[in-house]
């Protein structure tokens, strides 16, 4: 377990799981109303409740955010829940209709595209992204005050890698994603005709910051990051299908 200040109140939780050569991140955002994005699965909790526990008192959470439902999402989201009694889950309308609202015990609160959460100083834009990582009800929150995005599964890169970064990981994806290609789980990131549209518009935010849950943070210029990761993304699948 690691645990990193990737930017001013934003705290990177990791874990990493040799026998799969990966690592698996929450995000901690430290401010008036608490907020922890992905929750790891249900035997990562004890880890990470602890972690949480070095930087404020778990107790105090108030919003349990996640992309799409998934168990290194949000598997452990019920435990979140019991510890923090004024917490609520953070997802997309669609999540919290056809699975958040029946699985957990306490009701989402649900965001369309361009909702705003306000944590205190900070601002959370809710970007719907269907399909990209995946799932229709997938989204990601970009954090407005320092440019910030959380974006879940995209730029994957396998390995024990280093917190943060500010040289470019696309080798590292592209790598991760041929290594996937042979195995149960090709695919793992889809493309299709609403993939280059999505990633264009998070392009379009000029990240500062790219927030991913498994492999290095990467600081520096996230508008070319993302359009070099779409060209990456198509190139892999027009050479599958070649």
């Amino acid at each position: 377990m690691s645990i990193t200040e990737i930017a001013a109140d934003l705290y990177r939780i990791t874990t990493y799981v040799p026998e799969i050569n990966l690592q698996f991140t929450q995000f901690l955002v430290h401010d008036q109303e608490p907020l922890l994005f992905h929750t790891g699965m249900k035997a990562m909790f004890p880890l990470v409740q602890d972690a949480v526990k070095s930087i404020l008192d778990p107790t105090q959470l108030r919003w349990i955010g996640f992309s799409h439902f998934e168990a290194d999402e949000c598997g452990s989201l019920n435990e979140w829940l019991q510890v923090a009694p004024a917490a609520k889950p953070v997802c997309s309308t669609v999540a919290a209709g056809v699975s958040v609202n029946d699985f957990a015990i306490r009701a989402a609160h649900d965001m369309t595209d361009g909702a705003v959460l306000q944590t205190g100083k900070y601002r959370f834009r809710f970007i719907q992204t269907p399909h990209v990582p995946h799932g229709w009800d997938a989204g990601l929150l970009f954090e407005e005050t320092q440019g910030t995005l959380l974006c879940s599964d995209l730029f994957h890169q396998n390995g024990d890698v280093e917190p943060l970064t500010h040289s470019d990981v696309l080798d590292r994806v592209r790598q991760s994603l041929i290594d996937y290609q042979a195995s149960p789980f090709a695919n793992y990131i889809p493309y299709t005709q609403q993939t280059d549209p999505v990633l264009q518009k998070l392009a379009e935010l000029q990240p500062r910051t790219i927030a991913t849950m498994h492999g290095s943070v990467f600081a520096g210029d996230g508008k070319r990051a993302i359009q070099d990761f779409a060209i990456v993304l198509r190139e892999m699948y027009e050479k599958a299908d070649s």
